[in-house]
């Protein structure tokens, strides 16, 4: 019996149950094409680690901009996905969303911390991925910036902005 003649294994592989493509919320998102289940880790959230300073040094974020591929790890270390980044920087953000953001820290380094996108509940084929980005600014959250960090993802609970009050 002949096992795997002259065919590539990656017939063999598992397809990735999400999609990039446009998006009702804003420009790109990810979306499920098969059935993703309640606290199933769907992917990690990759981009090159740099330092807050190397971010705020260059023009990677910008508060003016309402756009990020920013994922804070810890006081010291940022992924920054415009670099290395992967499908994970394209989720949305949603005052009612189906995923959450899960950090995996590194005590022994805390710039090899990770952050992986698990889903709340299950999540059927067709249906966008989204995660709430808890986007707190250290300048004062003004009607200027809230409405530039607007929320357009629709949801009966919205705030209308991606950014979260002080604590």
């Amino acid at each position: 019996m002949r096992h795997n003649a002259g065919l590539p294994l990656r017939l063999f592989s598992m397809p990735s149950k999400i999609r990039v493509r446009r998006s009702a919320i804003h420009g790109n998102g990810v979306f499920a094409v098969w059935p993703i289940r309640k606290g199933e880790r769907i992917l990690e959230y990759r981009g090159r680690r740099r330092t807050h300073a190397e971010v705020d040094a260059g023009d990677s974020g910008d508060i003016e901009s309402g756009h990020t591929f920013l994922f804070t790890l810890n006081e010291d270390w940022v992924i920054d996905a415009n670099f290395e980044g992967n499908a994970a920087r394209w989720i949305n953000h949603s005052c009612a969303p189906n995923c959450e953001a899960v950090l995996v820290e590194d005590e022994a380094d805390p710039k090899k911390s990770r952050v992986f996108i698990e889903a709340l509940r299950d999540i059927e084929p067709g249906e966008e991925l989204t995660y709430d980005y808890g986007i707190t600014l250290p300048v004062r959250h003004t009607p200027r910036l809230k409405k530039i960090w607007a929320c357009r993802c629709g949801a009966p609970n919205c705030t209308g902005t991606m950014l979260k009050p002080k604590r």
